[in-house]
Formats: C-alpha cells, sequence, structure tokens
C-alpha cells in the first residue's frame, strides 16, 4: 500500500460534521428522489460530490478578503490578479469571471458557429452543454488507453490524434468550431495529459486553422503528473511546465475553483489576439458585469490572485497526489476495480466492475454513489451514462464509455483517517454487491439532467 504523505499545513478552524443512522440516510435518500445534488448538505458526512468550490483557503488567502478592493472599476485587486495571470501562463489577455461555465458563456459563443462541431479529449457535463447551447456539436476523442480502465498508463487523459484529424476531414475543416483539451481529463478519470499529446493537437489545429482551447480547470495537477511522468520535464519547475502546456494553445477556459484553491471564480485567458479579447470583453459586461470584476466581488479577485500560486507549490502538490495514490492502493489491494492510475482530483471507481449484472441504463455508476450514501454518509457523484444523458437527436439513452462513482477530492479539507473511511465503505460495498439493483429516472429536465432528475430503484 503506498504511503499516506503528511499534510504541509496545518488546521487553524474545524467544521463538526454530522454522523447519520442508516435509517436516516435511506429517508433523506427517499426525500432527494435519489439524486445526490438533492440532498442535504448537513445530512453528509463526508462529501466527495465534487472538488469545485468545496477547498479550504489558507491564511493568506482569508487575510487577502479583507483587504480586496470592491471599486466597481479598475480596482487594486483586478489589476493583482491580471498580473498573477500572466506571470502564470505567460498570456497577453487575463479576464475574470465568476466560474467556469461563465467562461464558456462568454468565450464559446464567440468561437463556436450554429452547425459546427467542437472536438475534445473528453467534454465534461457543463462544457459539453455550452457547446450544444452554442450551436455546436461536442465530440469526444479519447485515447484508447482510457477505455481500459484496470490497465495503468501514464497519459491516459490524451487526445486520440489519429482520431481527430480523421474526424476534421470527415467534417470539414470549416465546420469545426474548435479544438479543447481539457488537463486533467475529468470525464476519463482525472486522468493526465502529456506534453508531447498538447504540441501533437496543436500542430493539427495550425495545420487546419482552428482555435486550439485548453479547459485549465486542473492544469496544476496536470503539471504535477508531466513533472514525474514525462522524462522531457523532471527537472522543470511547475510554473515552467505550466508557461509550457499553455504556450501551444490560443486560449483557456477555466474554473478557478478547482486549482485555484477558491470558492468562487474563473478566468478566460487569450494569448495574443487582441480582436477575440475585445470580443470576449463585450460578452463579459453583458453578461457577467464590467471586465475588472467580471462577475466577482473584489475579494474573490484578491483570494484568487493568490490562489493561482499556492496551487502550483511543489510539496502541495506532491501531498496531494500522494493522496489520491493513498486511497487507490487501499482500494486496489482489497480488489476495488478502479481508474488506474488514481486521477489528480479524485478516484473513479468502476461501477462496470463492482455491478456487472446492472446494465447502462440503470445507471451502475449512480447505483455505486447511492450505496456509499447509504453506508457512510458519502456523498459522489456519477461520471457515467447518467450524465451524459439522451442523444439530442434521438432522445435515447447514450452508453457513456466509462461508469464510474468519482470521489473527487477537495483541497486542503480531509484527513487520512477520512480517506480510510472511504476505503472501507467500497471495501464493504464490494462484498455484497451481487445483491444490488439499478435506477431508473422517474423525470428529467431537458438538459444537464443529473442536476436535477427525479430516480427511484428498479424493483
Amino acid at each position: 500500500m503506498k504511503k499516506y504523505v503528511p499534510e504541509p499545513f496545518r488546521i487553524k478552524m474545524v467544521e463538526p460534521l454530522k454522523t447519520t443512522t442508516r435509517e436516516e440516510r435511506i429517508e433523506a435518500l427517499k426525500e432527494a428522489h435519489y439524486n445526490m445534488f438533492n440532498l442535504r448538505g448537513d445530512m453528509v458526512y463526508i462529501d466527495l460530490l465534487t472538488d469545485s468550490g468545496t477547498n479550504a483557503m489558507s491564511d493568506k488567502q482569508w487575510g487577502g478578503v479583507m483587504v480586496g478592493d470592491e471599486a466597481y472599476a479598475g480596482g487594486k485587486s483586478y489589476f493583482k490578479l491580471v498580473d498573477a495571470g500572466k506571470d502564470i501562463f505567460n498570456y497577453a489577455y487575463i479576464q475574470p469571471v465568476h466560474q467556469g461555465r461563465a467562461a464558456e458563456k462568454v468565450f464559446f459563443p464567440t468561437i463556436i458557429k450554429k452547425g459546427q462541431v467542437a472536438i475534445s479529449n473528453m467534454f465534461f457535463d457543463t462544457t459539453r452543454a455550452h457547446v450544444t447551447l452554442a450551436g455546436g456539436k461536442p465530440i469526444d476523442c479519447v485515447c484508447q488507453e482510457a477505455k481500459k480502465p484496470s490497465v495503468y498508463a501514464p497519459f491516459k487523459g490524451n487526445m486520440d490524434v489519429e482520431k481527430l484529424e480523421q474526424l476534421i476531414l470527415e467534417y470539414g475543416k470549416e465546420n469545426v468550431g474548435m479544438i479543447l483539451m481539457t488537463v486533467t481529463n475529468n470525464s476519463a478519470g482525472g486522468q493526465a495529459v502529456s506534453i508531447q499529446n498538447i504540441r501533437e493537437v496543436a500542430a493539427i489545429a495550425k495545420k487546419y486553422g482552428i482555435l486550439f482551447n485548453i479547459d485549465a480547470a486542473r492544469f496544476a495537477e496536470n503539471a504535477y503528473f508531466v513533472k514525474i511522468r514525462e522524462e522531457e520535464f523532471k527537472n522543470s519547475s511547475i510554473k515552467e511546465i505550466v508557461r509550457e502546456m499553455f504556450s501551444y494553445a490560443d486560449s483557456f477556459t477555466m474554473s478557478a475553483k478547482k486549482d485555484a484553491i477558491v470558492n468562487m471564480g474563473g478566468l478566460i485567458g487569450i494569448r495574443e489576439n487582441a480582436e477575440l479579447y475585445q470580443a470576449i470583453k463585450g460578452n463579459c459586461i453583458s453578461f457577467e458585469g464590467f471586465v475588472t470584476y467580471g462577475g466577482l466581488s473584489g475579494r474573490d479577485l484578491e483570494a484568487l490572485a493568490i490562489g493561482l500560486y499556492e496551487g502550483i507549490d511543489d510539496e502541495y502538490l506532491r501531498y496531494r497526489n500522494a493522496s489520491m495514490e493513498y486511497l487507490a492502493s487501499k482500494l486496489l489491494d482489497a480488489g476495488v476495480a478502479i481508474q488506474n492510475p488514481a486521477g489528480g482530483h479524485g478516484v473513479y471507481v468502476d461501477a462496470n466492475a463492482m455491478f456487472p449484472h446492472i446494465p447502462y441504463y440503470e445507471f451502475p455508476g449512480h447505483t455505486l454513489c447511492v450505496e456509499l450514501y447509504k453506508e457512510a454518509g458519502i456523498r459522489t457523484c456519477d461520471i457515467g451514462s447518467f450524465m451524459l444523458g439522451n442523444d439530442p437527436e434521438t432522445g435515447e439513452q447514450i452508453k457513456s464509455e466509462f461508469e464510474f462513482a468519482r470521489l473527487a477530492i477537495p483541497r486542503r479539507v480531509y484527513t487520512q483517517s477520512h480517506m480510510d473511511v472511504i476505503a472501507d465503505a467500497l471495501i464493504n460495498i464490494k462484498a455484497r454487491a451481487s445483491e444490488v439493483s439499478g435506477y431508473r429516472i422517474t423525470w428529467e429536465p431537458p438538459i444537464l439532467r443529473h442536476f436535477q432528475a427525479h430516480l427511484e430503484p428498479v424493483q
């Protein structure tokens, strides 16, 4: 089993957690219509629903909150954030927004035209939705290694470069609005993308004159994987790797609620295109607020400027990665199948392997999430067919490449003891897995259904 690396911080404030009985949790699930997003937060013991905005800010970030400049226009906290973004990413233009989906809402309509496709190593749920809302069609193009969860590969997040070029030729370059690289690859299990793969994708984008955008939510964790797995960069700093990674793209969109370790915030980066930046500023004013606050308070801007640097700290990233490996190793030692290796922000448990008797249309990933909550009050989310939804043209349920229960670990929040509770719960579920049945949807909204849908057990 992997050794647990001690936290490179000490705890100065605590938040009490509520423990519940199994009977209370079963009743809470019924009231929530078996949807993890409908559960009350105070009924959750360990919350792994997401690592987005659920992180613990540092003393320096909380100190920054007190000096945030709340000026509507031209506040000094805005300039501090822009300077940090330019320094880390080496981009000419940095635009704050209130979160990642806001970045997509502001940016995507300037690039994607109705009827075009957008191609990604894998789209996550809200990114997929914003391509659709812009009038485009999202297409996943992940490498083949990602589709074998039990088989270790260092860069399972990579784009399938050969397939990418085939898709461009099939649709015609004029019909491809954007190539998007998600780092790390969330839907594939928080898996790493290599610099070499980014270079190859960038070369194809340049060859066909297609904009190349990075979904940068977990850029620092991806940079750490590059450092420890890609020989060329073993002696490079995280900041040097980040600059290299982003030098190949034209732009980035980012939820800063992940690797910038804040509770709210997002960024858009434009490497050098002043005309594109001007269009983004116009959309920002319409949808988010004036360009120098972008939907954020001055205190948010200040905390984000500090968090960008804390997120690329080597010691912190070493601890962060080791925490994932510790949990993953406990599960693997007990025969619980996962996407191997562990992801940068969590461990993805292979629900198909756990429940081979549950078909995709009864949502094995979601089923495992429900069982985890019943077992130990642990809230997680499905990364599988339930999240993927229905085909917009046929209305048929789409079969996902994966059926995962994602254990997304908030940053600087949980300790080794919590990791042990999570592992023990999954081991207990595995022992009774054959007795578990799936779920069916009783009501769903037309888009992003997994946030609101109602379900019931299949009898």
